[in-house]
């Protein structure tokens, strides 16, 4: 299955005929996608409408350098602030985690989206994408704050997605430009990395991103299409058994696959369920990559909304608005 990206404020005649194809799923949008709230639920509409099956409509919405909608909405501080915290209250660090989650939850789903991939479980050990996008460097505060992070979701009626599985902060490279490749063996890594990763998983993460980095101590192709890290680390060591998605095929780092449908093809055969093609010029590839025949639609379904949240409704929820209030007094600080 596909999430497609698209070019603008609305849909174009060939993304309305993309939308027609069975294994198109979803649609993720971006900052080039968003002008007004009022535009932004007319498009998911648009987007509802002239699909002949229901669209999974994503975001990344984390906050900090990585919130794509801002006008309008909350301002999300970054992950790192609250690690930065938990170092003198990490009680109230981890509850002012958990209302970061709700209230960027709540607002997503009342603009009419069912989705942001969050949150990061990566470690901020100075990996250039990461970077502050890390609640911290240390696994036992990153799986403390992960667990809190996928309650919040829940609490809203948004499932959670863990990414960039098995870990990308221990590698400097930013896989938007370059290659990464993480040298350690795979022992360090699941003692280091992988615990905020089990911490989601006992917590009752819904999906997980994977990352286009280069274990070679432990499989020879990026962990995205890695049948080992896939198939044997993350389903059958960890028992995850929830949705497995790509990261953007449109990534610099993803080029070692070869073309759109090269890319696409070896990440579906390594067990992801829905892969990502974000830029809007590799989306006709991509599409046309597809059989035309019908696809698992079905294994996505537990992350669609759980409820309806009108915004117009968000001025008399309580937590909403407390949960404003604590985010909008910590960018102050």
């Amino acid at each position: 299955m596909l999430i497609i990206g698209i070019e603008g404020h609305a849909l174009t005649a060939a993304e309305r005929d993309h939308l027609q194809h069975p294994a198109v799923a979803g649609v993720i949008l971006f900052s080039r996608n968003y002008a007004s709230r009022q535009q932004l639920s007319e498009l998911c509409a648009e987007i509802r409408a002239a699909a002949p099956r229901r669209q999974l409509i994503c975001v990344d919405q984390e906050g900090g350098r990585v919130q794509r909608f801002r006008e309008g909405f909350a301002k999300l501080p970054c992950l790192e602030r609250f690690g930065e915290l938990a170092r003198t209250d990490a009680r109230a660090a981890h509850a002012l985690a958990r209302e970061h989650a709700y209230l960027m939850a709540s607002e997503i789903i009342g603009a009419g989206l069912d989705l942001s991939f969050a949150p990061v479980a990566d470690l901020g050990r100075g990996n250039l994408a990461i970077g502050n996008r890390a609640f911290a460097a240390e696994p036992e505060s990153v799986a403390a704050f992960i667990e809190s992070y996928v309650a919040g979701m829940h609490d809203a009626g948004m499932a959670a997605t863990l990414k960039h599985f098995p870990g990308h902060g221990s590698v400097l490279a930013d896989t938007h430009f370059d290659q990464a490749v993480d040298p350690r063996p795979f022992e360090e890594i699941a003692a280091v990395d992988l615990p905020p990763f089990s911490a989601g998983i006992r917590a009752g993460a819904d999906a997980v991103m994977m990352a286009h980095v280069v274990y070679p101590q432990v499989a020879p192709e990026p962990a995205g299409y890695s049948a080992h890290w896939i198939g044997k680390v993350l389903k059958a060591q960890m028992g995850f058994t929830g949705v497995v998605f790509s990261d953007d095929i449109g990534m610099a780092a993803a080029e070692s696959a070869g073309g759109v449908g090269a890319r696409i093809g070896l990440h579906l055969a390594a067990g992801c369920d829905a892969v990502l093609a974000c830029p809007s010029a590799c989306v006709a590839d991509a599409v046309a990559a597809m059989p035309l025949r019908e696809y698992p639609l079905d294994r996505l379904e537990p992350l669609y909304a759980a409820q309806t949240m009108a915004w117009d409704k968000l001025a008399d929820n309580g937590r909403y608005q407390s949960a404003l209030k604590a985010m909008t007094d910590m960018e102050q600080v």
